[in-house]
This record gives C-alpha cells, structure tokens and sequence, in this order.
C-alpha cells in the first residue's frame, strides 16, 4: 500500500509528491497523459518570487521579463516596467517534466496513461480504481488521496468538496512573430470581453497568442490572430487551438477524511491573470507538511487535515477574494470607462508611481487593486459600474 496517491502530474502534484518521497514517504503520481511533456493551455509566465522560492530550473525558462504594453481598447497604451526581471515564461510542458523527474529522484513513482475512474474512501484507507491504457483496470491502495488533476476535477466533486462557483475558458495558440521581444496585453469587448488577451514571445520568433472569454474563446482568437497578422505581428493567422478551463473562485471544502485537494482543481489561482501555479505550489508545500504529519501521527481524518485548509487560506484568502471582487468590476466595465481609466492614469502618473513602488509584486495584485480603487478619479468610474451576474 502507498502512503500517498496523487491524481495528476502537473507542478502541484509531482510538487507534493517530491515533499512526502523527501521525507521517505511512499508517493504515487497517477497521471492520465502519455508523456509528461505534452502541450500545456497555459502561456508560463512566472513571477521571479516562484522561481527563486521552488528552485525553478533555469533549463526551463525562455526568457525573462520586466516589461509588458498594455493596449486599452481604443488602441492608447501604457508601457510597465523595471530595471530588473519581475517575471520568467517558462516552457510549462518542460516545467511539468523538470518537476517530476525531481519527484521520481526522490522516489515517487509515476503511472503514465492511467486514467481514474473512480475512488473509494474507507476507515483504514483509499481504493482508486484506474484504467490503464484504455482497457486494463486496476485498484491501487493507499493511505492518503491527494487530488491535484486541474481544473473541472469530477473526483473532487465526487469527493463532497463542491466545484468551482465562477470559472472562465482560456484558449492560446504558438505563433510565428516578427521581433517580438516585449509582453503586450489587449483589453476591449472586441478583444476579449470582460478579460483581456496577449501575446507572449517565447524563443526566439515564436509567441504564444490567446485569451480568456467567457464565450466563444476560439472564434475571439481567431479574429485576434487575423488582427496581430494585419498589423505585422505574426507571419500567420493560422494557429493550432489549445483550450483549458481556470476557475475563478475556490471550492467549498479542500479536504476530507484521508483526501486533500490542491491548486487549480480547488480554484488556488489568481483570478486577476488565471495564473495557478505559484499560488499552486505554495498549497501543495501546506499539503505536504499537513500529510506528512498526519502519516507520522496515524491520523488521516478530515479534522486533522482541516489545518490545510486553515493555513492556505490565511496565506492566500484575502488575496483571492480581493482578486475576484476586482475581477467582476472589471467585467462590469464598458470600452468607455477602461479608456478612461487609462486617460487617468497616463494623465496622474499612475503607472509610473506603481511600477516604482518597492512594496507592490508580480505574484500579489491586492495591492495595486487597492491603490487603484483608492485613487478618486479611478473610484468615481467603478462606483457607477453595476456588477454582472454571477455563477453562485
């Protein structure tokens, strides 16, 4: 029997798996992908706090950033920048296999093209039924369930933890660009309503284009990719699509008798950007620390692993729901008010204070969000915004 199953092979599973194979812990990674490199619908921009807090591996990395033009939706844009790097895009799909191999050397395991059909939980331990290669079926035990296989996870529900209340669906694409060297972000109705789109250079002419909308993600691309070709952006309009789902707030419950649930299958992600995996990271460390405990002590049950719950929320709570409240104010604003906001501001020197700022950071928006809402040009314009409806 394995003390720990995880479900899924992305940066938070395998970073779970690492933690509890460390402390000589049994891990298993089920994973229902053939090759841990697969593409990944995510573009891999990573703040430099997560690369220098996990040890990100440099080989991994395309390049680093410290400045993003930002375009309002009637074409005026606002330039961000810093002396030094405030970001690195990542190769996700190396990222995933960079992680596991760290997982593996530590002596977790990995089972490829294992699909989970099912999972059982009992007093003295976790039944996980899985097909394997799409025909053999096998019943793997252990002590403890880690649910760690991204957005819309079934097994969470299943588990009584609930779903995601609001989500969003993401779409990108690898384009061919010409000298692209600088992160641009497009905001406007046309573009990506009530969300923005970007295009992110990666190697050396090749970007990633895509967006989040709440509908028809892949038509909004497809008019984006005619319109960066039109201007001499990319060579071509003609992409290959990837689609993912990011949910926009947590779960209800992340934990259960002898089952934890961990980064973007719970909603750990920035629901400003749709970024997860530095939020992601720092819950499955909590995971492993509560797990790891919990093993040494023979008690897995749901109040014990409670205190994960508690410690993921004191860290990143106040962070996601600030996030989110600014996130269905920006969904209520019009092209109108966006472009007035921009005018104010280029006009106050917003921009330029905020990127000066010591105390603000790529990974935690709270603050700018704050400082924004707290200028009273700014706050006059969101005070007259009637909020969208709401998935509850």
């Amino acid at each position: 029997m394995y003390d720990v199953a995880v479900i899924g092979a992305g940066p938070v599973g395998s970073r779970v798996a690492s933690r509890l194979a460390g402390t000589g812990h049994r891990a298993v990674v089920l994973e229902r992908k053939k090759r841990l490199d697969e593409p990944v619908c995510c573009t891999g921009i990573i703040g430099q706090e997560c690369i220098r807090s996990f040890s990100i591996d440099e080989d991994v990395i395309y390049r680093k950033v410290n400045s993003a033009r930002i375009y309002s939706p009637s074409g005026e844009s606002i330039r961000v920048w810093r002396e030094e790097p405030q970001a690195s895009i990542v190769d996700r799909a190396a990222l995933n296999l960079s992680l596991a191999n760290d997982a593996r050397e530590k002596g977790a395991e990995y089972c490829l093209s294992s699909v989970v059909k099912s999972t059982e939980i009992l007093s003295d331990r976790v039944n996980v039924k899985i097909e394997r290669d799409g025909k053999e079926i096998d019943i793997m035990e252990a002590k403890a369930l880690v649910i760690a296989n991204g957005f819309n996870s079934g097994i969470a529900e299943e588990s009584g933890m609930g779903k995601p209340g609001d989500f969003i669906m993401g779409v990108e694409a690898e384009v061919e660009t010409k000298g692209l060297e600088e992160l641009e972000v497009f905001l406007g109705e046309k573009v990506a309503p009530g969300f923005f789109a970007w295009l992110v250079p990666t190697l050396p002419g090749r970007a990633l284009a895509g967006l989040l909308s709440r509908r028809s993600p892949g038509d909004y691309l497809r008019v984006l990719l005619s319109n960066l070709h039109s201007q001499g952006k990319i060579v071509s309009p003609e992409a290959e699509f990837n689609f993912g789902g990011i949910p926009l707030k947590p779960i209800r419950k992340t934990y259960g008798d002898r089952v934890i649930a961990v980064g973007t299958a719970t909603g750990q992600v920035k629901s400003t950007t749709g970024g997860g995996v530095y939020y992601g990271l720092m819950c499955a460390d909590i995971a492993a620390d509560t797990l790891i405990q919990a093993l040494e002590n023979d008690n897995l049950s749901g109040k014990i692993l409670a205190d994960y719950e508690r410690k993921w929320k004191r860290k990143l709570g106040k962070e996601l729901r600030l996030g989110y409240r600014a996130r269905k104010l920006y969904e209520g604003l019009s092209d109108g008010q966006v472009d007035r906001i921009f005018g104010i501001i280029k006009a106050n020197g917003i921009d330029k204070t905020l990127q000066e700022a010591d105390d603000l950071s790529f990974d935690w928006h709270g603050g700018v969000i704050l400082r924004l809402i707290g200028h009273k040009a700014i706050s006059g314009i969101l005070g007259s915004v009637k909020l969208p409806f709401s998935r509850k």
